[in-house]
């Protein structure tokens, strides 16, 4: 069975992120989304509301688990029996951090190989942080993040929770 992992803050889940889920889910027999645990960063949303968000919005996916986790990707990857990290990219910017840390990570655990999927062009500029901004400004976020987890997101992030 071919085991692969999508790890990410997820602070929210954009659609953007579901356009990887979605198409590494077919790539790979299981899939599992990891919600880091990150103390460098002052999420919006708890990991408990991340993967509760990613859990309804990825619920038509099957072979898709949820999880949270802390500690070093490689060692987690390990424990899980995953062969490939999914990352995806956005821009070159993002590629030169993921190749630094895909490199790290294969360092860590010789068996993992990591994955790039490209984003989908309409989602190349798309982020968590651009979500939070507009949705504090009092934007829409509706062509932006899931449905299902819309109101959720617009309702914390204007009260400022």
């Amino acid at each position: 069975m071919k085991i692969a992992i999508y790890p990410g803050s997820f602070d929210p889940v954009t659609l953007g992120h579901l356009d990887i889920i979605r198409r590494a889910s077919v790539m790979f027999d299981r899939l599992i989304v990891a919600v880091m645990h990150n103390q460098n960063k002052k999420p919006a949303f708890s990991a408990e509301e991340r993967v509760e968000f990613l859990r309804r919005t990825t619920a038509d996916l099957p072979n898709v688990e949820v999880e949270s986790f802390g500690g070093l990707l490689a060692d987690y990857a390990k424990q899980k029996n995953a062969c490939a990290i999914v990352k995806g990219l956005r821009a070159v910017s993002d590629f030169e951090y993921e190749f630094q840390m895909a490199l790290a990570n294969r360092k860590l655990n010789p068996e993992l190989d990591t994955v790039f999927l490209m984003t989908s062009a309409e989602y190349m500029y798309l982020s968590s942080s651009i979500v939070k901004d507009i949705a504090v400004h009092g934007g829409g976020v509706a062509d932006f993040v899931p449905e299902g987890i819309m109101q959720d997101i617009v309702r914390r992030i204007r009260k400022g929770e």
